[in-house]
């Protein structure tokens, strides 16, 4: 039996966390999310969101994050290009300079998922064009486990649960 060579550039499963009050303006970033990046494969249930203050005058009260994740692979390269187009369709949903829903493009690979930022810090890379990438969780034991800089919410049990199911998911598809 022969050694299969590893895939490079390493492909990787495309998600975004969305964060929204208003269904309807979720639906059109879904839309807009799909004419970009193709079909969606998995899609989570609501999850209330309610870790801090930070969104709210933008978005309201009864803020809700949904994870998306699509069907095309994509290479882990490209998550700077995708963090653009997502600011575009959060500018363009946008109303008076608000926003109406928060878009976070990021990958999900079997040892890793990572998130694409425009904001620096200590524990991110700059990648290109105002984009930066952190590693948001590892993959350990069957688990996934935060870093000490970890979003509280991507530390939530029904997070990581969303997040291995996915992996598994990705796992499975990957082989083929």
């Amino acid at each position: 039996m022969e050694n299969a060579k590893p895939q490079f550039p390493p492909k990787a499963l495309h998600f975004m966390g969305i964060l929204y009050s208003d269904e309807g303006f979720y639906n059109k970033a879904i839309q807009s999310l799909c004419s970009h990046f193709g079909e969606i494969s998995m899609q989570s249930a609501p999850v209330n969101w309610n870790y801090s203050n930070y969104y709210r005058e933008e978005l309201g009260e009864n803020i809700i994050r949904r994870f998306i994740f699509f069907r095309n692979f994509i290479e882990q390269s490209a998550i700077a290009d995708i963090k653009i187009i997502t600011n575009g369709i959060e500018k363009q949903l946008s109303y008076n300079d608000k926003r109406n829903v928060n878009i976070d493009p990021g990958y999900l690979t079997l040892a890793k998922i990572v998130l694409a930022s425009t904001k620096d810090y200590s524990h991110r890379i700059y990648l290109k064009n105002g984009v930066y990438a952190e590693v948001t969780l590892i993959f350990k034991k069957k688990c996934f486990i935060p870093h000490i800089n970890t979003y509280k919410d991507y530390q939530d049990q029904r997070y990581l649960d969303i997040l291995l199911n996915a992996r598994r998911l990705f796992k499975i598809i990957s082989r083929d």
